[in-house]
C-alpha cells in the first residue's frame, strides 16, 4: 500500500484542523479575560525579566484575496498615522504597568503590511517601544515587508531603528498564480527589495511561500522554490494555503475549481521540501526550513524550538505581550486577545485601559496538553519523563493518552517506554495527531485542511 493509500484508508485528506499555534486555540477563547485581568498579568511579570513584543498593524494598499488575515485597506496614511497615535498611547499604558529592568527578547511588527508606514512614522514607533522597553542581550527585532510597498528611506529608518531580522512575502511566483489569488509582485522586484535589505547589514532574511494554490503544479512549485533559492534566504516558511472563503469573504474571488485536490497538495509539499532539503536547509517541524547556522534550526537540533502565533520560533520568553487591534498575548496563567475592529480598540486605549476582550485562563489539564501538542508539532515526539517531572502527571494517564493516539493512527505513531513519536512517514499527520490531544470539541469550529 502506498503512503498516499494509507492516508486516504484512514480518511485524512479531506480533514480540517487547527494549525495549533495556540492551545487551547483562539476559537475557543471566552470573555473570562477581560481588561482589569490582562493588567494583573502584565504587572505579575517579574522585574527584570524578558518579554517579547508582537505589533500588529492591520492595513494594507491592496487586499489579497488569498489572505485570511484581519486587515483593512487604506488608500491614505491618515487612518494609519491616527493608529499610530493610538499604538503609542497603549505602549505608555503598558510601560506605567511593567515592573522596572524588562526587557525585550523578540521583537516584531506584523499585519496586514507594517510597512506602509512612512519613515517618519516607523521610527517614531519604534522609538516609543524601545524607550518603554529596550532590546536585551541578542533580542531580535524583525518586520513582514511587502515588497509592493517598501522603499530605500522606509528601510534606512527600519535599520536606524535597530531591524536586524527582514520577513518576506513571496507566495509564488508564477504570474498566473499572482493573478489568481490578487498578489502580483515579479521576482526582479522581490530580488531587487532582498538586495536592498542585505545592504543594510541585515543578514537575516525570512521568507514565505505558499503550496496548494490554484493553478499551481509540481513544476510551477518547483520553478518559484529554485528562484526563491537564488535570493538565499535564512529562513523559509513553506505554508499550506488555507482556502476557506466562508470565512473570508476576498477569497470568493479565487475560483474553488482551480484548487489542487489533497492528494495534489500532498505532491506540491513534497516537491518543495526536497529542493530545500537538498539544496541544505534543515527542516523545521510541519513546514520550515532554515540554514543549518541560523537560530531556529539550533532550536530544533537542541530541543528549545517553540510555536506561538507567528509560527515556530527560537524565542524561550515566557511572555508575548500583543499590540494593536486583534493582537494575541501569551502568559504563564492563560491568553488575552485584543478587540479587532480599529474603533473599538481605540476607544478602549483612549478611556485609559486595554483593549482585552476575550481569552483564556489555563485549567485541568490544558498546559499538559498544551505541551503534548507543542512537542508533537516542533520534534515529533513527546518525552514521558519529561511530562512527569514537569506536570506531575502519573505514568497511567499517560498511557490512556499516548495508547488512544496510537489507536487512531495505526502505522503513523510509535508508543514505547521512553514517549510517543512520529515517523517520517506519519508526519504529514501531525497536526491531525496532536488533534487526538486536544480536549475541546474542534465539531464546529473552521479550520484549514490538515495537508
Amino acid at each position: 500500500m502506498t503512503h498516499e493509500s494509507q492516508l486516504m484508508r484512514l480518511g485524512l485528506f479531506d480533514a480540517r484542523v487547527p494549525r495549533y499555534t495556540s492551545y487551547p486555540t483562539a476559537p475557543h477563547f471566552g470573555a473570562a479575560v477581560d481588561s482589569g485581568l490582562f493588567t494583573e498579568w502584565i504587572q505579575a511579570i517579574p522585574a527584570g525579566s524578558a518579554i517579547s513584543l508582537y505589533l500588529h498593524v492591520p492595513f494594507c494598499r491592496r487586499l489579497c484575496w488569498f489572505c485570511a488575515c484581519r486587515t483593512q485597506g487604506t488608500s491614505s496614511d491618515e487612518p494609519v498615522r491616527a493608529y499610530a497615535q493610538t499604538l503609542k498611547a497603549e505602549i505608555a499604558l503598558l510601560r506605567r504597568h511593567l515592573a522596572p529592568g524588562i526587557t525585550l527578547s523578540r521583537l516584531h511588527w506584523g499585519g496586514g503590511t507594517p510597512t506602509l508606514m512612512p519613515a517618519d512614522m516607523m521610527r517614531d514607533l519604534a522609538g516609543t517601544i524601545l524607550d518603554a522597553v529596550p532590546m536585551g542581550p541578542g533580542a531580535e527585532f524583525s518586520v513582514e515587508i511587502d515588497p509592493n510597498e517598501i522603499d530605500e528611506a522606509r528601510l534606512d529608518a527600519l535599520a536606524a531603528s535597530g531591524m536586524n531580522r527582514a520577513s518576506i512575502g513571496v507566495q509564488d511566483f508564477d504570474p498566473e498564480i499572482q493573478k489568481t489569488i490578487g498578489r502580483e509582485q515579479s521576482y526582479d522586484l522581490t530580488k531587487r527589495v532582498a538586495d536592498m535589505i542585505r545592504a543594510r547589514g541585515i543578514c537575516s532574511l525570512n521568507a514565505d511561500i505558499l503550496y496548494g494554490l490554484p493553478h499551481q503544479t509540481k513544476a510551477k512549485i518547483a520553478e518559484s522554490v529554485q528562484k526563491l533559492l537564488t535570493l538565499s534566504p535564512d529562513r523559509v516558511a513553506l505554508y499550506g494555503y488555507a482556502h476557506v472563503p466562508w470565512m473570508s469573504r476576498r477569497q470568493q474571488m479565487i475560483p474553488s475549481d482551480a484548487m489542487p485536490t489533497p492528494e495534489e497538495r500532498l505532491r506540491l509539499f513534497e516537491t518543495a521540501r526536497q529542493l530545500f532539503t537538498w539544496d541544505g536547509y534543515q527542516e523545521i517541524g510541519i513546514d520550515h526550513f532554515a540554514r543549518p547556522e541560523d537560530g531556529m534550526a539550533v532550536a530544533a537540533r537542541n530541543g528549545t524550538l517553540r510555536r506561538n502565533f507567528q509560527g515556530y520560533t527560537d524565542d524561550t520568553a515566557p511572555v508575548l505581550v500583543g499590540l494593536g487591534a486583534s493582537s494575541i498575548s501569551r502568559f504563564p496563567q492563560g491568553y488575552a486577545q485584543n478587540v479587532s475592529g480599529t474603533s473599538d480598540y481605540t476607544k478602549a486605549i483612549r478611556a485609559g485601559r486595554f483593549s482585552t476582550h476575550r481569552g483564556h485562563v489555563f485549567a485541568g489539564e490544558d498546559l499538559l496538553r498544551a505541551r503534548i501538542i507543542e512537542a508533537l508539532m516542533c520534534d515529533f515526539r513527546v518525552d514521558r519523563a519529561e511530562l512527569m517531572r514537569d506536570f506531575g502527571t502519573r505514568p497511567e494517564r499517560l498511557d490512556q493518552l499516548f495508547d488512544a493516539a496510537a489507536s487512531a493512527f495505526p502505522g503513523m505513531v510509535d508508543n514505547g517506554p521512553e514517549g510517543l513519536s512520529i515517523p517520517p512517514k506519519g508526519r504529514p499527520l501531525t497536526r491531525m495527531i496532536a488533534r487526538a490531544f486536544d480536549a475541546y470539541d474542534q465539531s464546529k469550529a473552521q479550520h484549514s485542511a490538515a495537508i
